[in-house]
């Protein structure tokens, strides 16, 4: 048994995709393998110095602010377990996410984030993975961003500039984020270059709990059924030419006596294809959704509402020698918070060896009423930074 048994997780796809390298490239330190036991870590540490100029319109809220904090992908380190049972291969993985920022009011915010801790079973058949990973909808949508090593946008309207978490990426502009999620999930087998992934999910909560007079909890929604979510890959090579391409999706029906109604429908459709030849890679992808939060896929602050809110991203990049360009361009309207956002970012990487990258950025973000089109925010981020990753 090799490391090439290991199962190719969601964020060995992302690092491949922003190395442009295979995901066997990613599979970390070996630190045991014997009688067909094999054990590895693997991990991705970054810091990055940023200064956003943030304009909003009409207000006295324009300021300069400077910060040194993690990128949009999360420093971490991973365990990986794969063990040869002959007919079946048993498999596992445990991640812990930190964020190396501090906040305005908290002083110390640093915080250990489990994202991943699960197992597969797999064989001739597929696999069956259980317990917590990323999400299927828009999963690919932002695993192939080609700017997923970046910095990306820290909307002051969103009370991104001096939270303790991350920036966000392309986030709420070009997709919502799959957040990790406890799943029962079947992946098929490879069947020439299609793969499809079937997951049930916890459902997400679409309203509150509360007490009633006495004290006693009254529920507030009810969900008969989990979340259902699912992919379908197709990867192929013509002529020297790769292209990938994808469909993903999500379905939840909740009951609520929230908001005056009987029942909420969540339900999003992610679609993108990704196509590279001799350093150059085009990526375009978007969605759309109803009952879903513009920023994350489990509906968190969605709040009992069906509305609609859709998003496309659209990226370039080119690679010469040990460096990469990228440009790329997102935006996302919705009619949740009435808001339009748009983010264009331009960078580039550098690879001092297989190890060590270094980051540049520019990234222009901006706020409009989506009703009225009032400008609501504009702001201009300049970051560099570094990536240590085995």
């Amino acid at each position: 048994m090799n490391n090439n048994n290991f199962r190719k997780s969601g964020l060995a796809i992302a690092m491949a995709a922003a190395l442009g390298a295979s995901a066997n490239a990613n599979a970390g330190i070996t630190l045991h393998n014997e009688d067909g036991t094999i054990f590895s870590s693997d991990g991705y540490i970054n810091a990055f110095y940023a200064h956003t100029d943030i304009d909003r319109p009409g207000t006295d809220l324009d300021r300069r602010q400077s910060r040194v904090r993690t990128g949009y992908r999360s420093n971490y380190i991973g365990f990986n377990v794969a063990k040869d049972m002959g007919d079946l291969q048993l498999g596992a993985r445990t991640s812990f996410w930190v964020n190396i920022n501090d906040s305005d009011d908290n002083g110390p915010a640093t915080v250990i984030d489990v994202r991943q801790f699960y197992g597969t079973i797999g064989s001739s058949w597929g696999e069956v993975l259980i317990g917590k990973d990323f999400g299927l909808f828009a999963r690919s949508n932002v695993f192939l961003d080609e700017v997923v090593m970046g910095y990306g946008h820290t909307s002051d309207a969103l009370g991104l500039v001096d939270s303790g978490g991350v920036p966000f990426g392309n986030i709420g502009t070009g997709y919502p984020y799959p957040a990790p999620t406890a799943q029962i999930t079947y992946r098929s087998p490879d069947m020439g270059g299609l793969n499809l992934a079937v997951g049930i999910m916890d459902p997400n909560k679409v309203a509150s709990d509360a007490r009633n007079d006495e004290g006693n909890r009254t529920a507030a929604r009810f969900e008969e059924m989990p979340r259902l979510e699912s992919e379908i890959t197709y990867s192929m090579n013509v002529a020297g030419v790769n292209l990938t391409t994808w469909v993903n999706g999500q379905y939840q029906k909740s009951e609520t006596r929230a908001a005056g109604k009987d029942d909420i429908t969540s339900k999003g459709l992610g679609y993108g294809a990704r196509m590279s030849a001799e350093g150059l890679s085009l990526t375009a992808s978007g969605f759309t959704a109803e009952g879903v939060n513009p920023l994350f896929t489990n509906n968190f602050g969605g709040g009992a509402t069906e509305q609609d809110t859709k998003g496309f991203l659209a990226q370039g990049s080119y690679t010469l020698g040990s460096n990469r360009f990228a440009l790329s361009y997102g935006e996302t309207t919705d009619d949740i918070l009435d808001m339009k956002r748009e983010t264009t970012r331009l960078a580039a990487f550098h690879d001092v060896n297989t190890n060590i990258k270094l980051v540049a950025e520019y990234t222009r973000h901006e706020n409009a009423r989506e009703s009225s089109g009032a400008d609501l925010e504009e702001s201009n981020t300049v970051a560099v930074g570094a990536i240590v990753l085995w």
